[in-house]
């Protein structure tokens, strides 16, 4: 198992993902090579905070709300399956947009150099009271596999390693094999390929908060509109 905050480059080598070098080249890069991308610092901590904040004040209005399982008709929450609490980001509240702006540029950029046809981004906060837990899975659901790359940013400022709540990655050619464990760090930005890489979130000993996001392709047909408006 690698460390976290490492990837791999096309030889093999470890190779941190600088905060100084461009983010959305190294990201771009790291996606095309090995399907995932670490990089630490991603925001500015003034602006991860900014979003900290934003998400516990969500909290105390009690507008964080049990996360569940599908869509639609299929939608059900399990808490064997996973305990987090979520609110879908709207795009309204100014401190959202710290986040959702650089994360429209990195669409870009994955559109123009990997012509992946990236369509949307949809993204929510997510607590992880003490203790939760989300288990192994994938983020593409059964008939829907609209999710391309799926994103997590950390808003957990001084997290130390005793904390656990790590993002546990799977090699994608055996979903049984431990391939990486991600510290939730704050600032610190995850994306990897939605229907390749099974994953899941190890309990915390603290509350945990972050940015769960998917950018998605147009996978409507003659019948039926996907994304959804």
């Amino acid at each position: 198992m690698m460390p976290a905050h490492v990837i791999a480059d096309p030889i093999g080598q470890p190779d941190a993902l600088s905060p100084a070098a461009d983010p959305f080249a190294r990201i771009v890069d790291a996606i095309a090579t090995q399907g995932f991308a670490i990089c630490p610092g991603f925001l500015p901590m003034d602006q991860t905070l900014t979003l900290l904040q934003h998400c516990q004040a969500l909290q105390a209005e009690d507008e964080l709300h049990s996360a569940g399982i599908g869509r639609g008709q299929d939608f059900h929450t399990n808490r064997f399956v996973r305990q987090d609490r979520i609110h879908w980001l709207e795009g309204t509240a100014p401190a959202e947009t710290h986040f959702l702006n650089p994360m429209a540029e990195l669409q870009t950029r994955l559109n123009r150099e990997l012509f992946i046809g990236l369509f949307d981004y949809e993204a929510h906060f997510a607590l992880y009271p003490e203790g939760a837990f989300y288990k192994k899975h994938v983020d593409a659901f059964q008939g829907r596999s609209n999710r391309r790359l799926s994103t997590v940013l950390y808003l957990n400022p001084d997290w130390q390693p005793a904390d656990g709540g790590e993002l546990r990655l799977y090699d994608p050619g055996d979903p049984e094999q431990v391939l990486i464990d991600v510290t939730p760090q704050a600032g610190t930005l995850v994306v990897f390929e939605s229907e390749c890489f099974w994953h899941e979130v190890l309990p915390a000993k603290r509350k945990r908060y972050s940015i769960a996001g998917w950018f998605r392709v147009n996978a409507s047909t003659g019948w039926r509109v996907d994304p959804p408006a």
